[in-house]
């Protein structure tokens, strides 16, 4: 019992921190404005990593990499610590384990952002639905605008009525189905020594 409550704790905090920083980084990535209430909330929130890390960790191309280390070691030290409180031997694995908490890594982060992702354009569709002129459709449109401009090419309005948000909710569940579950499954024959 005490064992579920951390790592649901542990899961929680690393998350939510992950969450944080996935979102600066998509912020600036996605050109949002940053003179609004949620984006002043993500950038306060995460300051105190990002802004001494910039000094070790420059932008690149306009990237603000800081952000993305810091997400990346989020989910990282969920991976592990999770496995950490499971049981796992880390003494016995040896060096060669780390690969695959790597690959696992990788799958954690791509998840969470599809999942991020989906909830943004649920969001956007909400909000462009309920209160188009709210201060915050800006933003969410903005987020959401480079995962529906794709479908929003082949798939026009039907009756004013925008389909692309179904359309990318079916191809971000296929993405999560196919390949993340299969590199989750890979890492873990790997991690623990699986044919």
């Amino acid at each position: 019992m005490f064992q579920d409550a951390a790592q649901f704790l542990l899961r929680m905090a690393c998350e939510l921190a992950a969450t944080a920083f996935w979102l600066r980084f998509y912020m600036q990535l996605t050109r949002v404005p940053f003179q609004n209430p949620f984006a002043q909330f993500v950038v306060k929130v995460t300051n105190f990593a990002v802004r001494p890390a910039r000094r070790l960790i420059p932008g690149l191309f306009g990237l603000d990499l800081a952000s993305l280390m810091f997400f990346l070691l989020a989910e990282f030290v969920w991976v592990v610590a999770s496995h950490w409180l499971a049981g796992y031997p880390f003494l016995a694995a040896g060096a060669a384990v780390w690969p695959a908490f790597l690959l696992l890594t990788v799958a954690a982060a791509v998840k969470l952002v599809i999942y991020l992702l989906i909830a943004l354009i649920f969001v956007q569709a909400i909000i462009s639905w309920v209160n188009p002129f709210s201060p915050a459709a800006p933003v969410f449109y903005a987020l959401a605008r480079p995962v529906l401009a794709p479908f929003q090419r082949f798939i026009p309005p039907i009756s004013g009525i925008d389909l692309s948000p179904l359309a990318a909710f079916v191809v971000l569940q296929l993405i999560l189905i196919v390949p993340v579950a299969g590199l989750e499954t890979f890492a873990h024959r790997l991690a623990f020594g699986l044919p």
